[in-house]
């Protein structure tokens, strides 16, 4: 009888304390995935602009361009300018999207008149600066995966 008033008590003692651990596990696993949670919808806006980026430079691949045709490009740099300070784990590759926008919008062509026979020279210069827009287009994908890489690693991490 005196055995079972001692392990009636500490057999609760401990299974309290067991369920005690098991719900400071289940609270901390539930803390980690809310914080989880804020951090992905806080890369949503930036992923999926990053997304429509991506396409519209696709669309311009290989082709010369004059500045009206990096109007979507420039304006989706413009919503990344806007956020990059303000988002901590990707800030410095969407800085880098940022600078590499900047980059290929700068490289537009001067818009092109009638159609007129051009001679060698200004054919060659013309060539030259479709190629430098297309080395930063690649340059700006390249910029675009990157930060979509980090932002796929912080949301698994």
């Amino acid at each position: 009888m005196m055995t079972s008033t001692f392990l009636v008590p500490a057999a609760s003692a401990l299974l309290g304390a067991l369920m005690y651990r098991h719900h400071r596990q289940v609270f901390a696993w539930t803390r980690r995935m809310r914080r989880k949670d804020e951090t992905n919808t806080e890369y949503d806006k930036p992923s999926a602009w990053l997304a429509d980026l991506y396409a519209a430079q696709c669309g311009l691949a290989q082709k010369p361009c004059a500045a009206e045709d990096f109007k979507d490009i420039a304006t989706i740099g413009n919503m990344l300018a806007g956020i990059a300070d303000h988002t901590e784990g990707v800030r410095f590759e969407l800085t880098r999207v940022v600078e590499s926008v900047r980059g290929y919008v700068a490289t537009a062509l001067p818009a092109q008149g009638p159609a007129v026979r051009v001679g060698l020279p200004e054919h060659r210069t013309r060539l030259e600066q479709a190629m430098r827009q297309e080395a930063a287009r690649d340059e700006l994908a390249h910029a675009i995966l990157a930060a979509e890489q980090r932002i796929k690693d912080l949301r698994h991490s």
